[in-house]
């Protein structure tokens, strides 16, 4: 009777034990769909996967004018005893002082951000994990991804606006260093700022035309690269139209830029599931002619860096990763993306920076 006794408070203590240790939720703030998309689906697989979980908030489209409401949809996360981390993709302006009065409060919050607009080494001491890709590595990336297509030439359309961003410019840098050592004709091309007189049109009208300029004078073994999210789907087009080179986007992913220049319709079933979009993508690339000439990462950064992000922030809250361990982090992070990472490092305490390996259509 006495043995019964002891082993059924044992189990009644190893219930507690295991209820308690779920007793916590995650908060995650994207962008919408209109801003982000790959970074919404990812919390969207999140919700799928953890439905008790998740809170789930999107930061406002015009966060720039808005910082105040994002911040207060920071501080009111943190306002829930509940939430015992906070995973924020993209970390846009305005998060460092979200954190600043989150912890004043709330002192045992832990955050996890992807993709930081703000002084990455002040983000790396203000979170307990933050990554984003490898914007100098990629200076070297997508010119090799280019010469392995044939490029003779390379294009770098961008704007002074987006030049005087130390990230895109020593980028720039690093990309005419390279194109150097490769053999490729590197040419800069001022086009119009989206966020200048006549918007994202009249840069988008600017891309279909001149894309088909450049190819008279250089040859279809031109590669194009735009520093802007807006030009990409109208670079596509005229790529695909001119028969030239397409490297990788700005923000290398299946869903940026390629179904809307091919006409691709991401059905309800294909949502959030790469696999499928970039097979159906690369179905697409091959049949108009562009197999071996354009490529982009298979699973989206945004994407991956909500994905990881929680699941990272659940391992440890369940006591099953410390923040410590780089390798067991980097594990976490191929596990989401389903494939090994072509670069992981630390940039700065602890943010830290990675590469997907990119994948050419049809090759």
């Amino acid at each position: 009777m006495k043995r019964i006794l002891i082993a059924s408070i044992f189990l009644v203590l190893a219930i507690g034990l295991m209820v308690s240790a779920a007793n916590y939720k995650i908060g995650v703030i994207t962008g919408t769909v209109s801003q982000g998309e790959d970074e919404y689906r990812g919390a969207e697989a999140m919700i799928k996967k953890y439905p008790d979980l998740i809170v789930h908030k999107t930061y406002p489209d015009n966060f720039m004018a808005e910082q105040e409401t994002y911040i207060s949809q920071i501080t009111s996360l943190a306002a829930d005893r509940n939430v015992k981390a906070i995973v924020i993709n993209q970390a846009v302006p305005g998060t460092l002082a979200a954190i600043k009065k989150v912890k004043e409060l709330r002192p045992d919050m832990l955050f996890f951000v992807g993709e930081p607009h703000e002084d990455l080494p002040l983000i790396g001491a203000a979170v307990d994990f933050g990554f984003k890709p490898d914007d100098a590595a990629r200076g070297k990336t997508i010119p090799q991804i280019a010469k392995s297509m044939g490029a003779k030439t390379f294009i770098h359309y961008s704007f002074p606006r987006h030049m005087a961003m130390n990230e895109l410019s020593s980028r720039r840098d690093i990309m005419i260093e390279e194109c150097k050592k490769l053999g490729i004709n590197f040419v800069f091309v001022t086009a119009p700022d989206p966020m200048a007189e006549g918007g994202l049109p009249a840069a988008q009208q600017f891309i279909l035309e001149d894309v088909p300029r450049q190819v008279a004078k250089y040859g279809k073994d031109t590669a194009f690269f735009s520093t802007n999210c807006g030009m990409q789907e109208p670079l596509i087009k005229a790529v695909i139209l001119s028969k030239a080179l397409y490297p990788e986007q700005c923000c290398p992913s299946p869903t940026h830029g390629y179904a809307g220049a091919i006409g691709l319709e991401v059905t309800d079933d294909m949502k959030g599931d790469y696999t499928k979009i970039f097979a159906a993508i690369e179905k697409k690339i091959v049949n108009s002619g562009m197999a071996g000439r354009m490529a982009t990462w298979p699973v989206p950064g945004p994407y991956l860096q909500t994905t990881a992000n929680v699941e990272i922030a659940k391992k440890v809250l369940d006591g099953k990763l410390s923040l410590k361990d780089e390798n067991g982090i980097k594990a976490a992070i191929e596990e989401s993306a389903g494939q090994q990472l072509a670069l992981f490092r630390r940039y700065s305490g602890n943010a830290f920076v990675y590469l997907v390996n990119s994948k050419t259509f049809g090759k």
